[in-house]
């Protein structure tokens, strides 16, 4: 995604270049919200941007430079928000600052199955949240170009793209209903759609 330049505000404090004072800042707002910061109900003035990219491969860079410290990425981790125009931000109460994502902000990189007779996928992300296919957390199965690339929402609009091996085994569970296939987790159908612009779901028959 390329960052818009129009209307930017002069950047805070955190779009500096340092990611301590930042990170420091993130901490405190983590610890406010219980170590799940309600971002969603934060409105803070629009900072700028800060040089921060998370890579179509999961990879987050500040400056050009990987970000190597895992704590520390699961930290920003827990204050992204993409807002209704697509824009990611790393939100506390003081700043909001766009980031730059090139695919998804996080991956998926783990499942279980559960029940054969009644699935319910349960998913592991990169950053470590664990989320479960539902009405409220559903899967976007992208048919395209690229082949079956399925994408599960987090929290809020933040999604995980599934890794390339976890897709393949997504695809093994794929069922056909007339000439649309579908996943099915948690009594939900979840449809694959050409687009893939947004989740195509059906409650499942009883």
């Amino acid at each position: 995604m390329t960052a818009r330049t129009e209307d930017r505000s002069t950047p805070g404090p955190g779009a500096g270049g340092g990611l301590e004072g930042l990170a420091a800042l993130v901490s405190r707002a983590e610890c406010a919200g219980r170590s799940a910061p309600p971002v969603e109900t934060w409105h803070p003035a629009a900072c700028g941007d800060i040089d921060i990219v998370i890579a179509a491969d999961g990879t987050w860079y500040h400056g050009g430079q990987p970000i190597l410290r895992e704590a520390l990425t699961r930290l920003f981790a827990t204050v992204l928000r993409r807002d209704a125009d697509g824009d990611t931000f790393l939100v506390t109460p003081a700043e909001k600052l766009r980031i730059t994502v090139e695919d998804a902000p996080f991956l998926a990189v783990e499942m279980d199955a559960g029940d054969p007779d009644a699935p319910v996928l349960t998913f592991r992300t990169n950053m470590g949240d664990v989320v479960m296919a539902d009405a409220e957390h559903p899967l976007r199965l992208c048919s395209d170009a690229r082949g079956f690339v399925p994408y599960l929402r987090v929290r809020g609009r933040l999604e995980a793209k599934l890794t390339r091996s976890l897709a393949v085994v997504l695809a093994d569970r794929l069922q056909v209903d007339g000439d649309r296939a579908y996943v099915l987790s948690a009594g939900t159908r979840f449809y694959v759609a050409d687009d893939g612009s947004s989740p195509q779901i059906q409650g499942a028959d009883a």
